[in-house]
């Protein structure tokens, strides 16, 4: 029996087709929810659609039931979520929480992606300009599963951050926090390039009065140049022929336990294997691996 007490998701962006790096992401946030009985939602990150791929939302849940993923209910698209994300952002500009931002990347290239506070006072209209959050001068901290204790200071290591881009498409750091609590997820598992995102959104959960999930941040894979595998690198997609086998390898990067006899048997045989022996504490405490060196 599924339990409500333990809820997870998946949240691909359709900017590309998913890649190993992505494969490594949706087998640890599966194994995590399915071995305590828990959700597994599906929710697709189409908030840019200038970078979407067309046919990327299908090829992207396509290949993950090829290669034995289930999901429960609906999907959900982020881009059917605009009212919800322009309600919080209008409550905010009227609390004088959020302000209108007209600042080119040219002007804050100088401040090394600490946003100085230009705007702050400027009083600027809020059409054709972007929408920043004041942030208190203050640290945040939690403790990851994986990575341990994580800490950043949002006044002197992030400023003001933008939760809404001048072209009025909305900033990932709002709506994935305000679509978390909607979907009422407890748990968190996602790749350790969005781990310095986190105290952003623990600052806007504060702000909201949502409770903050569990967080748990696997390794990101990289290429040996060094270079995280992503759509951005022209990283192959997943071809549907070799589930079995990139369903092993990615469980070998997340340090999970791998029988010889697997690579004889079905995607969902791999699955329903891997999630009676997933332990949280053979993940390495890394926050990149080259995937060279996954064999």
């Amino acid at each position: 029996m599924k339990s409500p007490s333990y809820i997870g998701r998946f949240a691909p962006t359709p900017s590309g087709y998913l890649h190993f790096g992505s494969l490594v992401a949706a087998l640890a946030s599966y194994l995590d929810a399915r071995s305590v009985g828990g959700l597994w939602l599906m929710r697709m990150e189409d908030l840019d659609p200038p970078r979407e791929v067309p046919g990327a939302q299908t090829a992207i849940l396509d290949t993950l039931e090829r290669y034995g993923f289930e999901w429960d209910g609906e999907r959900v698209n982020q881009s059917q979520r605009h009212d919800a994300y322009a309600q919080v952002i209008n409550h905010w500009l009227s609390q004088g929480l959020a302000y209108a931002c007209t600042c080119s990347r040219k002007q804050l290239e100088p401040f090394g992606g600490v946003y100085p506070g230009l705007c702050r006072d400027a009083g600027h209209g809020w059409e054709n300009a972007a929408i920043r959050i004041r942030v208190p001068q203050l640290q945040y901290a939690f403790e990851d599963r994986v990575q341990g204790n994580f800490q950043q200071h949002l006044g002197r290591e992030v400023g003001d951050f933008v939760i809404r881009r001048r072209d009025g498409l909305f900033a990932y750091q709002l709506a994935v926090v305000i679509d978390d609590a909607w979907q009422g997820i407890t748990d968190v598992v996602r790749g350790a390039d969005l781990l310095d995102s986190t105290p952003r959104q623990l600052y806007l959960q504060e702000l909201l009065g949502i409770a903050p999930p569990r967080y748990l941040h696997v390794p990101l894979i990289t290429q040996p140049d060094g270079n995280k595998l992503g759509k951005s690198y022209r990283s192959p997609p997943l071809p549907a022929d070799q589930a079995t086998p990139l369903l092993l390898r990615a469980l070998r990067a997340l340090g999970q336990p791998v029988d010889t006899q697997l690579r004889y048997g079905t995607p969902k045989e791999v699955l329903e294997w891997a999630i009676k022996r997933w332990d949280v504490a053979l993940i390495p405490r890394a926050s990149t691996l080259d995937e060279a060196r996954i064999h």
